[in-house]
């Protein structure tokens, strides 16, 4: 670790030195020591740094995204190639998730939850595979289940439920869902398929985000997993609308 770090670090946790200056000869070599002989402060100070640091960087790209919003407002929302629970909801939810992505698994049920108890909330449902092909390979699987007519929720529901999730279990899954995985596969339906996950990948680099889950509430950004977050969103949004 630079010493710069080290005295950040101690000015960040508000260490005492022992009353020594920065122009003292040996202030470099003190609060080195000092540190060193406290790790527990060292790593708290640490933490705190990075930590207001990741506050900072998720302002800026929260003011980013708001700034992009009102040309991204449409396909953020209005794309009628995304599945919509409760297409009839006031006020609209956005949700960029991985079916492999451990937060997005955790925060699924309550996301479900959420559906079912509020059918105010316009909920849209965006496919972001971040976790490579086997991702890709359940995205499609989505995608078939909406193009077809099945039950997009249910199939959601048993990806998100499979935490061990592979090509087998997608093709398993999607079939006793009632998925036609030769239409599927069909080249057409492929090519398509691609495209609108090239479209919401950019949409999703658009609105800063860089992780799974991501959702967009009115101008708010819920990046993680962070349920209250965005039960409180939703919340506010309404209450203003």
């Amino acid at each position: 670790m630079r010493l710069s770090v080290f005295v950040a670090a101690a000015a960040l946790a508000g260490l005492s030195l022992g009353g020594c200056q920065r122009d003292d000869p040996g202030f470099d070599a003190k609060v080195k020591a000092y540190l060193m002989a406290h790790p527990d402060e060292l790593r708290a100070a640490i933490d705190n740094m990075q930590a207001k640091e990741e506050v900072a960087e998720e302002a800026a790209a929260d003011q980013k995204a708001r700034a992009a919003l009102p040309s991204l407002r449409n396909a953020l929302e209005r794309d009628p190639r995304d599945f919509v629970a409760n297409p009839n909801g006031k006020l609209t939810v956005t949700e960029f998730y991985d079916y492999r992505c451990p937060h997005c698994i955790n925060i699924a049920p309550k996301v479900v939850g959420l559906i079912r108890s509020r059918p105010d909330v316009r909920f849209v449902f965006k496919e972001m595979p971040i976790f490579g092909a086997t991702s890709e390979h359940a995205a499609r699987a989505a995608f078939a289940a909406k193009q077809q007519g099945k039950d997009y929720v249910a199939l959601y529901q048993a990806f998100m439920g499979d935490r061990s999730l592979d090509d087998a279990a997608i093709d398993r899954i999607a079939a006793s869902r009632g998925v036609n995985l030769a239409e599927m596969n069909a080249p057409a339906t492929q090519a398509a398929d691609v495209q609108q996950l090239s479209d919401i990948s950019d949409l999703f680099k658009a609105l800063g985000f860089e992780g799974t889950p991501g959702f967009v509430v009115g101008e708010t950004f819920i990046r993680g997993e962070d349920f209250d977050g965005l039960v409180a969103a939703i919340n506010r949004t309404g209450h203003k609308a």
